[in-house]
């Protein structure tokens, strides 16, 4: 699963290497018509241990926000529609899916449940 650029966002915002995208800006990486190109802002990233091991940190949780759009788009419904099915406000939904919110285990049962899924936990 890779991160979306707006996970990519927060999870350099989590680091207090900030200094690192700094660096990759300074020392430059290929510019396309628009800017530059995430994949390789990204690769740049990952050769730094500190970064890489906070971006492995997280991705499981990212990993479970991705499941939560995608169910609820494949639903086609807005994040309010499904904070009203979970009986929670759309603030919540919204916290959640931007990644700002450490959901506790009982949240996810009842968002997986009222997309009709299930949440599955294993340890490896």
């Amino acid at each position: 699963m890779a991160l979306s650029r707006r996970q990519i966002e927060l999870l350099s915002v989590n680091l207090k290497g900030q200094e690192n995208i700094k660096m990759i800006m300074k020392e430059g990486v290929k510019m396309s018509k628009v800017g530059v190109k995430f994949d390789d802002i990204k690769s740049k990233l990952m050769k730094d241990e500190e970064f890489k091991e906070e971006y492995d940190k997280l991705s499981p949780r990212y990993e479970v926000i991705f499941q939560i759009i995608e169910a609820r788009k494949n639903m086609h419904i807005t994040q309010e529609e499904l904070a009203r099915i979970a009986g929670t406000k759309k603030s919540n939904i919204s916290r959640l899916e931007s990644g700002s919110y450490n959901p506790s285990l009982d949240f996810l049962i009842k968002i997986a449940k009222s997309l009709d899924k299930d949440i599955h936990i294993e340890m490896r």
